[in-house]
């Protein structure tokens, strides 16, 4: 799993029929803080996940076992919207 922050989204008509119904989203990784790095990718959006958000993403063969994206065609998916984080006892981030 990784952090990271929501900075897009994507349009696209037309899917795979297995992910016709779901959201993409442009997410870019994190460190605890929700402070930005690397290069953007996208995620299948399973919680309803916004712009700004710092959420949990989940990749490679795990992202495919979850009840939404069983033997899908994805890569990631965004599984958790984070409320707030702590690292060695200290909130570092609160949404």
């Amino acid at each position: 799993m990784k952090i990271a922050r929501i900075v897009g989204s994507t349009i696209s008509t037309i899917k795979d029929p297995k992910v016709a119904t779901t959201k993409i989203l442009i997410c870019q990784e994190t460190d605890p803080t929700g402070k930005v790095f690397g290069k953007p990718y996208t995620a299948i959006d399973l919680v309803d996940a916004g712009t700004d958000d710092l959420v949990l993403t989940c990749h490679g063969s795990a992202a495919r076992q979850t009840t939404l994206t069983k033997d899908t065609p994805v890569d990631a998916v965004i599984m958790a919207v984070i409320d707030h984080l702590e690292l060695d006892k200290q909130v570092v981030f609160r949404k």
